[in-house]
């Protein structure tokens, strides 16, 4: 419940910030069955919620340890199952020598993932970065992957590469090309080493992301749900920009004006706007309550608001909801 509501906000938050998310490849998502999933990682916060919108799967994520040093965000990875994983650079500063199986647990955890044909989510390249090309992959992944098949010889596991190209990621009104690739079918490599399949991995990435074309958009289909679902989705969307406009409109400009490094404004942009669009909410009902005294309107505002946040968003992007 808490996931897919979860989802349903980074769909529309993400179109605060770009203006189009173009997809190809959607055809390679496995409907079933234990799935990796590999994505470059060029955009922080973004990345994550990209994959989550677009994958039609509960997705179990994972991400770098130190973030679980926040309490804040502990309990929410708590809640989500976010999976930490200790990278070497989060080891060097420590005086005690590295400990080689930080992430047994981590591992443990993912393999129980896979066992019950769950989908995880890895960035092999193990860091956010702002080079426009595919960073030296680390070995975690390939090696979760070998662990899983030797632990489990007739588990049917796939590695999905999905490659995440960005117009100018630090823009907002701009597009965003997600190139799905075929899926790497570990039955299929009986012989594979773990260095090999890295470089597979590696290679499948660069096909999918610095080496793919831009997407070009064919001509989308004229939508047609009556006069009057196109009224209310319309007068939706108009509802949905003017109640939206100041928070969003804030989030962007301290964003941008706060933001050092060129993944952040985005990523600024959705938590600063999830934040104050609760905040406008709340002041908002608090107006209308004391107005009308009445929950029930309360209530009918409050459906109001949301459904002219997700039409505001998906107006002109409807073929986006099939994803």
């Amino acid at each position: 419940m808490i996931y897919s509501l979860l989802r349903w906000i980074a769909g529309i938050a993400l179109h605060w910030f770009y203006s189009e998310i173009r997809v190809v490849g959607k055809e390679h998502i496995p409907s079933d069955g234990p799935l990796l999933i590999a994505v470059n990682h060029w955009n922080a916060l973004v990345d994550s919620l990209i994959v989550g919108w677009l994958v039609p799967r509960r997705i179990t994520m994972t991400a770098k340890a130190t973030l679980v040093d926040n309490a804040a965000i502990a309990i929410l990875f708590r809640m989500l199952n976010v999976v930490p994983l200790r990278r070497v650079s989060d080891e060097v500063d420590k005086p005690k020598p590295l400990d080689k199986a930080r992430n047994a647990g981590a591992f443990a955890e993912i393999i129980r993932v896979l066992r019950s044909s769950g989908t995880v989510l890895i960035f092999p390249e193990g860091k956010s970065h702002n080079e426009m090309r595919v960073e030296p992959l680390k070995s975690g992944l390939a090696r979760v992957a070998l662990k899983m098949r030797e632990e489990n010889p007739s588990s049917d596991l796939k590695i999905l590469p999905i490659g995440l190209v960005f117009e100018n990621k630090s823009a907002p009104g701009t597009g965003v090309d997600v190139h799905i690739g075929a899926p790497i079918e570990l039955r299929e490599l009986p012989e594979v080493d773990c260095l090999t399949l890295t470089t597979e991995i590696a290679n499948r990435l660069r096909a999918a992301s610095e080496a793919a074309p831009p997407i070009i958009q064919a001509a989308q289909t004229k939508f047609r749900e009556g006069v009057i679902a196109e009224v209310f989705i319309s007068i939706s969307a108009w509802w949905g920009k003017l109640t939206h406009r100041l928070p969003i409109q804030a989030a962007r400009r301290i964003a941008i004006k706060r933001s050092i490094a060129a993944d952040e404004p985005a990523t600024l942009t959705i938590m600063l706007g999830v934040g104050f669009t609760i905040i406008s909410y709340i002041i908002q009902l608090t107006v209308v309550g004391v107005i009308t005294r009445s929950f029930l309107v309360e209530c009918l505002y409050l459906l109001s608001v949301l459904n002219g946040a997700y039409w505001a968003a998906f107006q002109n992007h409807r073929s986006d909801l099939s994803r």
